[in-house]
């Protein structure tokens, strides 16, 4: 629900806030003083391209506010999520959510949602929860086919949506099934040329048998064996220096010698020294006893070890160029036995698709039925209720016929769905579009939301002069319908007549003033005499004249009955 708009410098208003709020608002006013700005700066808010002729003269940008009652929780609140916005609490089940778009003279525009910048985008993705619009010029529910269709889903309600979901996950396992089969068919050749590579790849692996880190373990092998004598004698000097088995000036002998000598002295810190020492003499003969062990080695290899070593690398070197890594080649190894039976298995593998995919289109046949049934019995239902609001619509000889029929598959379905009016007595029915006049596709429109109002309620609806070409009872009708739209969704309604503005809880005018060089207008809440006056205006061009007045006051009194 809209609870407020601000507008300044937009057209010729140069600042207004329209107090909105539940129910019904009729918004009035003279020719010229700006009503659809106000169509205009909501359009703004809900994502309509920006255009800078809408500035007002002599200002350097326009800008519009909103505030929106919207729920706490559920797709708005999650768009306004993901933008990076937030709501501002209002009850425990709702909150405000504020939206601002900027357009300058230039024609750059800037937006924001729940106080943070957005691109434009987000507002309408946010206008598909929040507002529909209908306007003179554009009545987009009606003419377009996927907009009709879209209608009558909306009035089937449950009973539509669970045969529609039903037939969408259908269609989409048959175009998955068929996705598959066509490129296990389509590529056989391909395939077959990839399992025969992947079979040399594989035996290749196998014959060579690699180890997780064995290329580096053996780069590191062959760099010792290929230094082995400046190795050997390193080795030997630094063991001979520890631990001489001749008894020498090894380090061992100096630390026990140096141990027993702290050993016989009687001071405490000499002892804990001798302990120390005795840890180093420890950790020399470790040390010793490995440099043995690594010279064991050293005399144990000899010429023809570092060959194999070679040759072991080589082979693995192959595997490193064919894969890109030793580890990707095992990764293979583990893996690509799964996929070389899967491409072996191709000739089983179509057949057993296609016994799937010939089940899933008997499948989407079937959904693809039901849901053809489920739309064809609505059309009927939606057709007589139309048609019964368009006999209190001062439209007593129309016909309006919602037809199903055949056409081309889709993820919606195989349904054309045609909304067909026949305006008068004998008249075969016709593309709604085609076949009413101005005032009488504003009526067709009206009736179609308010029925399917009772069935699937948007939050808000605006209408811009959905009363033109009409008048007299037919614009009463107008206004009663509007109000009886209003028990489950906001409604606002630029309008001309004060048959449609009497039937408003909320009536505002938009003013103009000028002072001979600039105008400028404004907008009010009207009550009591003030809003007699305008609908006087309305009635008879005069706010001051008696019997209009008069009427005035007969027609808000319709209201209240």
């Amino acid at each position: 629900m809209i609870e407020e708009m601000r507008l300044r410098d937009l057209g010729v208003i140069a600042e207004a806030v329209l107090p909105i709020g539940p129910g019904f608002t009729a918004i009035t006013g003279e020719t010229g003083a700006g009503k659809t700005m106000v169509v205009t700066g909501l359009g703004l808010l809900l994502g309509a391209r920006a255009d800078s002729g809408a500035v007002r003269a002599g200002a350097a940008q326009a800008s519009v506010d909103g505030v929106w009652i919207v729920p706490s929780s559920g797709s708005v609140a999650d768009t306004v999520a993901d933008a990076g916005g937030e709501l501002e609490p209002y009850d425990d089940a709702r909150g405000e959510l504020y939206i601002s778009r900027t357009l300058t003279a230039e024609g750059r525009s800037r937006a924001s949602v729940g106080g943070r910048a957005a691109p434009a985008g987000v507002l309408a993705d946010l206008a598909d929860d929040l507002v529909v619009v209908h306007g003179q010029s554009e009545q987009l529910r009606l003419r377009s086919a996927a907009a009709q269709r879209d209608a009558l889903d909306r009035f089937g309600g449950s009973a539509i949506a669970v045969v529609k979901s039903e037939y969408e996950r259908a269609w989409e396992r048959w175009r998955a099934l068929s996705a598959q089969l066509d490129e296990i068919a389509g590529n056989r050749e391909r395939r077959q040329a990839e399992a025969e590579d992947l079979r040399e790849a594989l035996a290749l692996i196998e014959a060579t048998d690699p180890e997780p880190g064995e290329d580096e373990a053996l780069a590191e092998r062959a760099e010792r064996l290929a230094n082995a004598e400046e190795l050997r004698q390193a080795a030997a000097i630094a063991r001979s220096a520890l631990s001489d088995e001749d008894g020498g000036n090894d380090v061992s002998t100096l630390a026990a010698e140096a141990r027993r000598a702290l050993e016989r002295a009687s001071d405490p810190a000499l002892a804990a020294m001798a302990e120390s020492i005795a840890e180093i003499g420890y950790r020399a003969t470790d040390i010793a006893v490995q440099l043995s062990g690594y010279l064991a080695d050293l005399d144990e290899s000899g010429p023809h070890e570092l060959a194999a070593v070679e040759e072991r690398r080589a082979a693995l070197a192959a595997l490193v160029r064919a894969h890109g890594s030793l580890d990707a080649a095992i990764e293979l190894w583990n893996t690509g036995s799964a996929r070389l039976a899967e491409l072996d298995d191709d000739s089983e593998h179509i057949e057993r698709l296609t016994v799937e995919r010939d089940a899933a289109r008997a499948a989407l046949d079937e959904a693809a039925a039901a849901l053809t049934a489920t739309r064809t019995e609505a059309a009927g239902r939606l057709g007589a209720a139309v048609t019964e609001e368009l006999h209190a619509l001062a439209m007593p000889d129309a016909r309006l016929v919602v037809a199903v029929t055949e056409g081309a598959e889709s993820t919606h379905g195989r349904d054309d769905v045609a909304i067909l009016l026949a305006p008068h007595p004998g008249a075969e029915p016709r593309p709604v579009a085609k076949s009413a006049s101005g005032g009488e596709l504003s009526r067709v429109m009206l009736a179609i939301e308010v029925v399917i109002a009772g069935t699937d309620p948007v939050p808000t609806f605006v209408f811009d002069e959905v009363d033109a070409g009409i008048g007299g009872a037919a614009a009463i009708e107008v206004g009663r319908r509007l109000a009886r739209l209003a028990r489950t969704s906001q409604v606002i309604a630029v309008t001309h007549l004060a048959q449609v503005a009497a039937f408003a809880n909320n009536h505002l005018s938009v003013v103009k003033q000028s002072d001979g060089q600039v105008t400028a207008s404004s907008v009010r809440r009207l009550d009591g005499e003030d809003r007699e006056a305008e609908m006087a205006r309305l009635l008879s061009g005069l706010t001051d004249s008696g019997a209009a007045l008069e009427h005035a006051r007969e027609l808000l009194a319709l209201r209240e009955d």
